[in-house]
């Protein structure tokens, strides 16, 4: 087994409902929750490579909310930005490749 260096982020599935996540994901894979026409949230493993889930919500009824411009390649706006205590996740998908966000300013405690 090798791994893809080159493969981009991509679509890998969509479901009804968040629950219908797999639990295991491909790598750099994305799932898309909800109704095809106005899917509500996109699934993911952050690509930190640490191991959690991340669900973006894509409803722009609900705050904050972010939008799929791409599916092929994928690119998702505004940046992803997660934080907890134990890490700052902060990146943006562009054209199905990641970009990590360089924020010194804001550190976590």
């Amino acid at each position: 087994w090798m791994p893809l260096p080159w493969r981009k982020w991509r679509l890998v599935g969509r479901v009804e409902a968040g629950d219908e996540v797999p639990d295991r994901l491909p790598r750099k894979g994305v799932v898309l929750v909800g109704p095809a026409e106005r899917p509500t949230w996109a699934a993911f493993d952050c690509p930190c490579g640490r191991g959690h889930r991340l669900m973006v919500n894509l409803d722009k009824t609900r705050r904050p909310a972010w939008r799929v411009e791409s599916l092929s390649p994928l690119s998702i706006r505004p940046s992803v930005d997660d934080i907890t205590k134990e890490r700052r996740c902060h990146f943006f998908i562009s054209k199905g490749r990641i970009t990590w966000a360089r924020d010194e300013r804001r550190k976590i405690r």
